[in-house]
Order: structure tokens, then sequence, then C-alpha cells
């Protein structure tokens, strides 16, 4: 898959809603035992260089002035690609306010343009479980999580994401959360959902990202483990009982889980 432009919009609004393909996804978000990295080329799943894409970003867009400030200096970062398109990053948030969320889990930070999106929306007594094994990436964004007041709000855990997936459950934490966000390395994705769905109470939302891969799950090669784990996934989620579910074609794909 070629390189795709970066529409034909200013760059601060262009980068921004850049699609969400995650260049490092394995190993460089929240991956277990730091596994080595895999380039991700983001792909187009509706064209996105035209004016009714421009006209979809202006008729909608409501972007806090310090979300916009992290996401500028994101755009800035040479895996600046990886950050969660604010398009969606919105829709997360507005989930997250909905369903009057007061604890969040999000498996893959980056530098924090999601979980400071999501932070914002939260009672000041809410929370966002933040995991992620790289501390240099987040640190970019700690400083405009303090600027928005919400630092309060981030809890930051700096390992392996099952494991911390793992203490909340050993905490007693099962069926407490509220809503999580998924995107991290590829290959751990089922495990992540699992240990998400046992975390997340009845009625709450999990958001799992990347789930048309730039079209690669179309046709998986054998050889390709993110894209099968992917694959996957999604077949598996299409029988799941235990949620409803909708796959939006936003960004590079996300399906929205509702557990019953």
């Amino acid at each position: 898959n070629p390189e795709m432009p970066l529409f034909s919009v200013p760059k601060e609004v262009a980068v921004g809603t850049a699609m969400l393909g995650v260049a490092f996804a394995t190993g460089m978000l929240a991956g277990k035992r730091g596994a080595h990295p895999i380039a991700h080329t983001p792909g187009s799943i509706i064209g996105k260089s035209g004016p009714l894409w421009q006209y979809i970003l202006d008729h909608s867009l409501r972007e806090h002035p310090i979300l916009k400030k992290l996401r500028l200096i994101t755009a800035d970062h040479p895996w600046g690609r990886m950050m969660v398109s604010c398009d969606q990053a919105q829709l997360m948030a507005n989930l997250v306010k909905l369903i009057k969320a007061k604890k969040v889990i999000e498996i893959g930070v980056f530098t924090g343009y999601n979980t400071l999106n999501m932070a914002l929306v939260l009672p000041d007594n809410g929370r966002v479980i933040a995991c992620d094994i790289n501390e240099d990436y987040v640190k970019i964004g700690k400083p405009l999580w303090k600027e928005a007041g919400v630092e309060h709000k981030i809890d930051l855990r700096i390992k392996p994401a099952i494991q911390t997936l793992d203490e909340l459950l050993a905490n007693g934490e099962a069926e407490t959360f509220d809503f999580a966000f998924i995107d991290a390395d590829k290959e751990s994705c089922n495990e992540y959902y699992e240990k998400c769905l046992r975390l997340i109470k009845k009625g709450g939302i999990i958001a799992i990202d990347n789930v048309l891969w730039s079209g690669r799950v179309l046709k998986p090669r054998k050889d390709d483990l993110a894209t099968q784990s992917i694959h996957h996934l999604n077949e598996k989620l299409l029988r799941d009982t235990r949620v409803n579910i909708s796959m939006l074609p936003m960004g590079d794909g996300v399906t929205l889980a509702f557990k019953l």
C-alpha cells in the first residue's frame, strides 16, 4: 500500500485526522515482552483528499485548545501518524460522556492525545488507567495533561498492558470499568479484549482500533501475524454473544463492543 498524502487540508487538521495506522504497533505501544515493531502504512477508508472530507471536519470537529496543541506537537514527531485521528478521539470522548463513565482503560497511549480527550470529559473523580511501555512518547503529552488540569485523572502504568490488566483483576476490579480503548500490538488484541471484557461492567463499551488494518484483513498473509490476529478477532466478535457490536469505517476501522 502506498503512503497516502496528508490530504488537501491545513496541516494542523490534516495530520490529526490522518488514518490511524499504528506505525510501530507491535511492541511500540503497550505490547507484551517488547516485541519487535512492525511498520504500518495507513490506508484510506474514505476519500480524504477532497472537499467532502474537509466539510466533515469543518462541521463536526470541536477540539479543546490544549488538545489541538498536543496534536500539533505530535504532528512534528517522526511517528506522528500513530496518533489517533481527532474525529475518532472525539467520538470516543462522546461515548465516554454519554455513558457517564468514571473508570476508563486505555491500552496504547503514544503521546496521550486520546488519553487527554477522554480525561477532559470524565468527572473530577474519574480516572483513566493509561497503559503503555514507552515513557518517552508519553512525556510529550504529560505536560499538557497538567496544563489542561486533568493530570490527576490519569493513572499512567508503564509496563506491559497484560500485566496491568491482570493486576486490576487481582485487585478485585472486575466489572468496575465503564469503557476501554484498545490500540496496541495487534498480536495481543484478543488477549486484551478478553481481559477488558472481564473488567468492563455490563452496559460498558470496548473500542478496538485498527480493525481494518489498511485493508490487509481482506487477504491476510500467513506470515503476517498482526493481520491474522486482527482478522481472527473480527471473526470472533461477529459471533460473540457476550456483546453487541458495530464496526465503523472511521480511521483505520474501529469496532465498538457493547457488553451485554
